[in-house]
Parts: C-alpha cells; structure tokens; sequence
C-alpha cells in the first residue's frame, strides 16, 4: 500500500453543512401515515423531499458525520486509520451509555435489567474488538507514512474510552488529568474519576442483599484503582454455591466476567496489531507503545471473580 497516493472522492460540500450541534427539526410519522404512504409510493422509497436535506440526513446530521475526515498526509493508509479511530470512539460512547445505565439499574436492585442491557454492552465490545480486523492492515510502512503527523495523539487521550474505563472501576488520576485543560470534557472526566463504577455498585448491591462486606469495600476513595477486597471474594464464593439460571446474583457475576473477558479480548488484539506495526518503538503519546499495551492486557477489572476459580 505504500507506493498507491490516496485519491479522495469530493462527496459533500462542506462549505453547505449545516454545522449546529443541535437536533434538527423533524416530523413523526404513524402506522396510519406509514400505510398512507406506501399507497402514494406504490411500495417504492420516497425521494421526493422539500428543502436542502432528508430525514435521514438529518436524523443522524450524517453530512457533519462524513464531512469529519481529514488525514493530515499522503499515506495512503492514513484514511483507514482516521475512518476507524472515529467508529471506535462512537462504539465507545454506545458501550459507556449501557454500562452507565447498567449501573443505574443495579443502584436500585433492577439485576434482570441491567443483565438485558449487559448482553448489548458485551456485544460492543466485541465489535470494538473486531475494529482491529481493519487497522491490523496498515502496514509498518504505511504507519510510517503518516506517523509523524499525529503529533502526540495518542489513543490514550481518548476521553470516551477513559470514561469506559472509569465506570468500569480502572481509575487513573494521572490519565484523567490530560483532559483538565479542555472546560467541555473535564467536568465530566472529574466526576466519572471520582464516583462509584459499576462493580463498586454491585458490591453494595451484594451486601443489600445480605453479604457481609467490608466497610472499606463499601466506601472508599473512589478515584483509586480498584483492589481485590477479602470478603468480595468471600461473598462471591458463597454466590457460586449456586450456579443456578434462576440464582440472579450468579448470571449477574457470570455476565460481569464476560465482559471483563471481551475487553481481555480488545486491548490483546491492540497489542498483537501494534506490535506488529512498531514493534518497540516508543508510542506516539509518550508512553513505551508495545511495552505499555503489554502491561495492560494483564489488567482484570472484576479481580476476585476470577480469583474464586481456584476455590470452586
């Protein structure tokens, strides 16, 4: 691929696209007014509308959306990387609105609810995962290309996946704070570091429902990283005493880990792919590259879950 110069399709007229982050107004149709139309359409798609866009376009602002790619050399596989990069932070921003809700629901004992929506939760991940399918095509050389133009973006500074993160109870202070400078995400970022994640939730869940847990299990400093707390495990054991479809705190635990097991799945597939492409050269955003995503596929977020394997 290094040798093919990109071509670039003129798609939209950028200089046309309403830009306004708002909503745009639009109707709302019915069963009735959807049965009417068909009659007027004979079954065909509509493609007669009014004004400068259609619905769909404006449902999703679609011509903003594709009007945000702009690679910054003449790689050729910079495109990729850049189209990529942004589905990732978009199936972020789906996988962290579950995983908030989830905790939502666990905050009131609704478990069936949160586990309906855990099963969405776990399948982006695996789409996030699956994005490597297309990245781990970009060649060294092709990397090579564009590589210098990223300055030092860096995943890392990805306030969406931080977020991802943090509800999941990985907390880093130091991460957090390369978004203390930008007022639009810091507020968030702060309050995300510094409140309970979604096992912090269910661990005060496990002892609403009589599980003798540990004080300091229930109240700490939440901005910390999570430890693997004694009487956690002590609780999580007497739960798999019965590994029963209808022993909802089991499927609660058996959904939180595979969960766990899909980002496992993401961050070793990041690490295979950039070790691939950079091998040990140091990562743009300042940290070791391979060696830190190395580290980091080491990680478990749910620890004592997996700890009780040796006890059962």
């Amino acid at each position: 691929m290094p040798r093919f110069k990109p071509v670039f399709p003129d798609l939209i007229d950028a200089s046309q696209v309403n830009t306004s982050l708002d909503p745009r107004p639009m109707g709302k149709t019915t069963n009735e007014s959807r049965e009417a139309t068909v009659k007027e359409t004979g079954g065909t798609p509509l493609v007669e509308y009014a004004g400068n866009a259609n619905p769909y376009i404006d449902y999703q602002s679609i011509d903003i959306l594709l009007s945000l790619q702009h690679p910054r050399s003449d790689g050729y596989d910079e495109m990729g990387f850049f189209v990529m990069g942004q589905v990732k932070e978009l199936l972020f921003r789906g996988l962290h609105f579950e995983l908030f809700n989830a905790r939502e629901l666990i905050k009131q004992d609704k478990f069936e609810d949160a586990l309906t929506i855990m099963v969405r939760a776990g399948k982006y991940v695996d789409y996030i995962a699956d994005s490597w399918n297309v990245l781990s095509t970009i060649t060294t050389e092709g990397f090579n290309q564009f590589r210098d133009h990223l300055s030092t973006a860096s995943g890392q500074l990805s306030f969406m996946y931080r977020h991802v993160e943090f509800i999941l109870g990985n907390k880093s202070k130091r991460l957090a704070t390369a978004h203390k400078n930008v007022p639009h995400v810091w507020p968030a970022m702060k309050e995300a570091l510094e409140s309970p994640g979604l096992y912090d939730e269910v661990i005060k869940a496990l002892h609403r429902a009589g599980h003798d847990i540990d004080s300091d299990a229930l109240d700490h400093d939440w901005s910390e990283p999570y430890a693997s707390n004694a009487s956690v495990r002590a609780a999580w054991l007497k739960v798999y005493e019965k590994p029963y479809s209808d022993n909802v705190e089991y499927r609660l635990a058996e959904a939180l880990v595979g969960i766990d097991e899909k980002i496992s799945f993401y961050r070793w597939r990041h690490y295979t792919s950039v070790h691939k492409i950079i091998e040990y050269k140091p990562g743009t955003g300042g940290s070791a590259g391979v060696g830190w995503l190395q580290h980091v596929t080491e990680h478990r977020l749910f620890p004592e879950l997996w700890e009780i394997r040796t006890e059962m």
